[in-house]
C-alpha cells in the first residue's frame, strides 16, 4: 500500500549542477541534501524543503520536461512568485484549477514546475 510520496526526480544535463544549486537554493529556498556516495559519483543534486524532495539526476540525452512537472504546494503564493520574478525566474500564471492560485516556471535547464495554494 503506498503511504506517502517519498521524492520527485528531475532530469538535468551534464555539468548542470552549479545552475541548479542557484535555482533550487537561492531562488526556490531549498535545502541542498547529500546524495550517498554511490549516487554522488553519478553527478546531479538532491533538495528539500520540510518534508519534500526534488532530486535532480543527470541524464547524458537530456531533454526537459515540457508536461511532465512537480506541483509544489506553497503559502503566500504572491509573495513567493514575487521571490521568483525578483530572481530572473519565469512565473506565467494560470487560473484554470478552481479553487487555487497557481503559476508555472522552468529552471535553468527548462523542466517545467507548479506552484499552487488553495484559495480560502
Amino acid at each position: 500500500m503506498i503511504a506517502a510520496l517519498d521524492h520527485v526526480q528531475l532530469a538535468a544535463p551534464p555539468g548542470s549542477e552549479a545552475a541548479l544549486r542557484a535555482y533550487y537554493g537561492e531562488v526556490l529556498g531549498m535545502t541542498e541534501i547529500p546524495k550517498p556516495p554511490v549516487l554522488a559519483a553519478r553527478g546531479g543534486v538532491w533538495f528539500q524543503t520540510g518534508p519534500v524532495q526534488l532530486h535532480l539526476g543527470i541524464e547524458q540525452d537530456f531533454r526537459p520536461a515540457r508536461k511532465a512537472h512537480p506541483g509544489l504546494r506553497v503559502t503566500g503564493i504572491e509573495e513567493f512568485a514575487a521571490r521568483l520574478t525578483e530572481r530572473g525566474a519565469p512565473v506565467i500564471w494560470d487560473g484554470d484549477l478552481p479553487g487555487h492560485r497557481r503559476f508555472t516556471s522552468e529552471d535553468p535547464v527548462g523542466n517545467r514546475l507548479e506552484f499552487l495554494e488553495p484559495l480560502g
